[in-house]
């Protein structure tokens, strides 16, 4: 890698620190409630993620309140839309995807550090069943979210892949955008073939090393 190609590794990376720290700050604010008021929330978020992942963004309302033990009057409580809860659900997913890229690039290994990330968001990608279709069709601030959440994961992806770059594990022309849409082709196919998922993550991940 030339001098010149290597600081303008280092200046993508700085700016992606920056972009990153401040879409990370409003992808999932906690609201200020009581102890068991914010162990209500939490068991609902657990249930309508796996309720949205296994049934759809149209999951019923009322399973999701019975599988968290609440009553559906404590889950319009907190939630008093379907696309409030839709939201909330996205924004922990792409929080925890973000905060697993904030763990990963303290790692020894940024090469390894990026491919555990890369399988983490491709786990992300294929779980959040019609959630972005239903906020991008609802009102400008829930498309708003999808916008800034989906800025949060680019920025983590650049951090990751700059730092992969620099110690050559990765090949040095790929960029994000490319990654991106590396991922999303992987999705797409697994949804069609799920028995391929880990054969073509695994072929992902060999083709783009350095």
């Amino acid at each position: 890698m030339t001098e010149s190609s290597g600081q303008a590794r280092q200046a993508v990376r700085e700016a992606a620190e920056v972009r990153g720290a401040q879409a990370t700050l409003e992808i999932a604010p906690q609201p200020r409630m009581r102890a068991d008021a914010q162990r209500s929330r939490a068991k609902l978020l657990t249930a309508a993620t796996a309720a949205f992942m296994s049934k759809g963004a149209d999951a019923p309302l009322e399973e999701i309140a019975r599988q968290a033990g609440v009553g559906i009057g404590t889950l319009y409580r907190h939630f008093p839309t379907r696309l409030d809860l839709q939201e909330a659900v996205f924004r922990n997913q792409v929080q925890a995807v973000c905060d697993e890229g904030a763990e990963l690039i303290r790692w020894p290994s940024p090469g390894e550090a990026f491919a555990r990330w890369l399988q983490a968001l491709a786990s992300y990608l294929a779980t959040k069943r019609g959630l972005t279709a239903a906020l991008v069709a609802a009102d400008g601030s829930k498309a708003e979210v999808v916008s800034t959440c989906s800025m949060a994961i680019r920025s983590t992806a650049e951090r990751l892949l700059a730092r992969a770059q620099e110690t050559g594990e990765v090949r040095d022309d790929l960029d994000p955008t490319e990654l991106m849409m590396l991922i999303h082709g992987v999705i797409v196919a697994s949804e069609l073939h799920p028995e391929k998922s880990d054969r073509l993550m695994t072929l992902l991940l060999e083709g783009i090393r350095g």
